[in-house]
């Protein structure tokens, strides 16, 4: 009752006219931050952060949380329009919504999806942080090398070992997402690894262009074998009413929604990881569910639970950063900055000493997940549009797009060269009948991986009992060894007759 009557007092501090026209404004800008490829949370966050410079804390916190926090709807409208994720954590989001809009032609069902799926795991995310932020950063804590290591294990195989056709096409995709990630300098010693000689890859492969490139470009050659094709999809009668979800595809969506809402807050929670591992674990759970359509042709399940995932790992990272000023991200990181700059240092006495702050930042995001609920489901219409737009016509502009967005992630065309080899990469492995989903887990969460696997052996001196030395890495590593062992029990099962073959999806 405590906490209800302090999430009161944050309404009340924000019910102002001035608090409330932050958030509108964070949340509208943080849709449209969202849906431009290259821009995403970080940068979006950085950039605006001048503008807040002569804002009370409060009024400058709530704005920049509602641009964080809306953020995560926005990644979705290109990667499920246009097949390029706005942003990281709508990577996932690709698989099965652009299926939904262009094979099972339902677009605005696709949207709304995504819009209806982040509401409810950015609501179970902030119901978690209202009642238990103090105690999850606590649980945060408790996740070391050795237990950050284990579960980014369990993360990339299952991913690796589901996604993928079978689990040797998994596995090897993985292995090559982890090689890429390798190249550059080394994460903890700076030696050069794998330049052959080149003073741009020191830097490695950059994020952004090299997942606009597999994602994004390698549609663009795969609709140039299709340019003169029409489009198959009559958006000029689809409308708001039009777009609404059937009762069986809110039945449908629900489960991954809530499970993965629980999951995503965790997630959000530990020093690192962010929401696109919460997108990545969250798909990779469904795996596990039944879906009325296999994942990856456009499942409403599989946008539901990355979607909800990733909104709820949102709302989880302010845990850890009101609570003990540890930022769960590099955006988090900048927010922390602004804290700072204010004169607020986050900690367990954030909450005592500046509770309208605290609880009005909290307020901001349960009104900011309400408003940018309401804006995306009202522009749905305007969005589809873009389904309308000729093939031929449609390639130079989403070619733009995916160059625009990679220049300006690294101011120079080294980002546009790897955007390019990336799409024909893209292109090559789809036609091989690859997916792309484990090399771009592998990619992401490589150097987290790298970065936590040899700080442990150094705490440990080499040895391997670290692993299992502490409860949560121990269940972690029966999971990890339950997931691979899996597949070979259900093959002997299989030839032993105790199970029926596996149908083809």
């Amino acid at each position: 009752m405590e906490n209800f009557q302090l999430l009161f007092d944050g309404f009340t501090v924000l019910f102002t006219a001035q608090n409330l026209a932050a958030t509108l404004l964070g949340a509208v800008l943080g849709l449209i931050v969202g849906a431009m490829p290259g821009i995403g949370s970080l940068a979006g966050v950085a950039l605006l952060l001048p503008l807040t410079y002569k804002f009370n804390p409060t009024t400058a916190i709530i704005m920049l949380g509602a641009l964080y926090y809306s953020n995560m709807y926005g990644g979705s409208f290109s990667a499920i329009l246009l097949n390029i994720p706005g942003d990281s954590p709508a990577v996932m989001t690709t698989l099965d919504g652009y299926p939904m809009a262009t094979k099972r032609k339902r677009p605005g069902q696709a949207l709304l999806t995504s819009n209806v799926s982040s509401f409810i795991g950015g609501t179970i995310g902030m119901l978690i942080l209202t009642f238990m932020g103090p105690a999850l950063a606590n649980v945060g804590l408790r996740f070391g090398p050795a237990e950050m290591t284990t579960l980014l294990l369990v993360a990339m195989t299952s991913i690796g070992w589901l996604v993928g056709e079978n689990p040797v096409k998994g596995i090897l995709l993985t292995m090559f997402g982890i090689l890429l990630a390798s190249m550059g300098m080394d994460t903890l010693s700076g030696s050069p690894r794998y330049d052959f000689g080149n003073i741009y890859l020191l830097g490695g492969i950059p994020f952004t262009p090299f997942v606009i490139g597999i994602v994004g470009f390698a549609q663009v050659i795969k609709l140039m074998e299709e340019r003169s094709a029409k489009p198959q999809i009559n958006v000029e009668k689809l409308t708001i009413r039009g777009s609404l979800l059937k009762l069986r595809d809110l039945k449908r969506l629900l489960p991954p929604a809530l499970r993965s809402g629980v999951m995503g807050t965790f997630v959000g929670v530990l020093p690192g990881a962010g929401a696109t591992t919460a997108a990545f674990m969250g798909y990779a759970a469904q795996k596990s569910f039944k879906s009325e359509e296999p994942l990856g042709t456009g499942a409403v399940e599989g946008i539901a639970a990355c979607e909800s995932a990733n909104n709820a790992a949102a709302a989880g990272a302010f845990a850890p950063l009101l609570a003990l000023g540890i930022p769960g991200s590099g955006t988090g990181a900048v927010l922390l900055g602004g804290l700072m700059m204010w004169g607020l240092n986050p900690g367990p006495l954030l909450f005592t000493n500046s509770p309208d702050f605290a609880w009005g930042l909290i307020a901001s995001l349960f009104l900011a997940n309400l408003v940018t609920l309401m804006i995306a489901w009202g522009v749905i219409p305007f969005l589809i549009k873009i389904l309308s737009v000729p093939t031929k016509i449609l390639i130079p502009i989403i070619t733009v797009v995916c160059v625009v967005g990679s220049y300006s992630t690294s101011n120079s065309m080294y980002g546009v060269l790897v955007m390019f080899l990336a799409g024909v990469l893209g292109y090559v492995l789809q036609k091989g009948g690859y997916q792309t989903a484990p090399v771009l887990l592998a990619f992401v969460l490589a150097p987290l991986l790298e970065s936590n696997m040899r700080k442990a052996f150094i705490i440990s001196r080499g040895s391997l009992s670290i692993f299992v030395e502490k409860p949560i890495s121990l269940v972690f590593v029966i999971i990890l060894a339950g997931i691979m062992l899996f597949p070979v029990v259900r093959l002997v099962l299989t030839k032993a007759g105790v199970l029926k073959p596996k149908a083809a999806a």
